[in-house]
């Protein structure tokens, strides 16, 4: 604590021309003494502070004075550069502001360790991802079509208040204005996005974020046991690495999951083609088949 309030007085009087001790203590609710401590400590570590009495007097810094390897260490320094550098690619225009400014007081080059992507594969150029952060930061009500997951088309009107990744998949929490609660839009689904410039007040919500569960998982989950062959072994790794119960011989993976039996779990048994056999349950086995009859009778 005694370190962080030291760094925090420097970066007050690198921006202010001048402070007094009794604006410190009541800043971080200590005594003034506390603060000409802290004041001394930080002229031992070689921080040009001084002081002037009078009516006209407080603490400040040397007008030359800059941030430098009297406070950070080189990897501290580095690791400052690096999470900036992470920041600036979520599109954080605050972010690249202090990256500029620090890359000019650290006399670094910051490395470009990561990217970032929010767009798919597809030609899809509405930008969704941008233009919902845009949305929630300027408290934009916002507007567009969704599918669920039964391919029932609405038009929704929402208040957007945050993007989640879950479980590889990015969501819109939004409170909808038509059905007036909290929904969760997963964000591949979302069609013709426009923000207006009907500006909304943020509302007085339950915090529900540590109970979030992703439309799908709503409804009914059935226990299923799958056999997918080594082919797919690509997307096992990828998708399902974490439920393999088995490995055989031949390279195929025994798989079990919970998942909600809708037309969502046929069509996903069904992408893998004749690389994945349904074990259990019975039922599903029969299901399966029935619409692979009817794939076949199309051709």
């Amino acid at each position: 604590m005694q370190i962080n309030r030291q760094l925090e007085i420097i970066y007050l009087l690198l921006n202010k021309d001048r402070t007094t001790a009794k604006e410190l203590a009541e800043r971080f609710n200590v005594s003034t003494r506390t603060i000409y401590r802290d004041l001394d400590s930080l002229s031992l570590a070689g921080i040009p502070i001084y002081t002037e009495t009078g009516k006209y007097g407080g603490i400040s810094l040397m007008p030359d004075f800059v941030l430098n390897k009297s406070i950070l260490s080189e990897n501290e320094q580095r690791e400052i550069l690096a999470s900036l550098q992470g920041l600036t690619q979520i599109q954080s225009a605050e972010a690249w502001n202090v990256l500029e400014k620090l890359t000019t007081v650290f006399n670094k080059t910051p490395d470009k360790w990561l990217e970032v992507d929010f767009s798919d594969w597809s030609f899809d150029t509405e930008d969704k991802w941008g233009g919902l952060k845009k949305a929630i930061l300027q408290k934009q009500v916002t507007e567009f079509n969704y599918y669920s997951s039964y391919s029932e088309k609405t038009s929704r009107k929402v208040e957007p208040i945050q993007l989640w990744f879950k479980s590889r998949a990015w969501y819109l929490k939004a409170y909808d204005l038509n059905k007036e609660d909290v929904r969760i839009f997963r964000l591949s689904r979302l069609r013709n996005l426009v923000i207006t410039d009907e500006i909304f007040t943020e509302r007085n919500l339950p915090n529900e974020d540590t109970d979030f569960i992703p439309p799908e998982s709503k409804y009914k989950t059935e226990k299923i046991k799958l056999r997918i062959k080594p082919e797919m072994s690509h997307r096992v790794l990828d998708e399902y690495a974490d439920v393999v119960e088995n490995v055989e011989l031949d390279g195929s993976f025994i798989i079990s999951v919970c998942w909600p039996e809708d037309n969502w779990l046929y069509t996903t048994i069904l992408s893998f083609g004749e690389y994945i056999e349904v074990l259990e349950p019975n039922h599903l086995k029969t299901i399966i088949k029935e619409k692979a009859k009817r794939i076949y009778e199309i051709y």
